[in-house]
């Protein structure tokens, strides 16, 4: 039960538990709107691979790779997702324009295996 959003649309309780996966904390939300239960900043890319990627599409594929290289130092992170998602609905929270091309996919998909 795992599915991503970005921040900027609204609150639902559907959303269930709600990590934001960023590093950057999204500009223009207050923590109230955000309503967050956990902001997971250690899983997100390193300052240098986000700086890096800059959200250009063409270079997502490699970034998808690299950003999975880094997360295979975060497995308890992960794993600690994964067990939440198995009790209950977990949306991973990102603040990204691009809604195909940003770490939130990545996770997605890594985490549904």
């Amino acid at each position: 039960m795992l599915q991503v959003k970005r921040i900027y649309e609204d609150y639902a309780d559907t959303d269930g538990y709600r990590i934001l996966v960023d590093r950057l904390w999204p500009r223009g939300i207050s923590k109230e709107r955000a309503h967050i239960d956990e902001w997971a900043k250690e899983i997100a890319p390193s300052n240098e691979l986000r700086e890096w990627f800059n959200h250009d599409p063409a270079r997502f594929a490699e970034f998808k790779t690299k950003y999975k290289h880094e997360l295979q130092e975060k497995k308890e992170l992960l794993a600690g997702i994964k067990k939440k998602a198995q009790h209950q609905r977990v949306t991973l929270l990102y603040g990204a324009k691009d809604e195909t091309h940003n770490q939130a996919q990545v996770l997605l998909e890594l985490l549904k295996k």
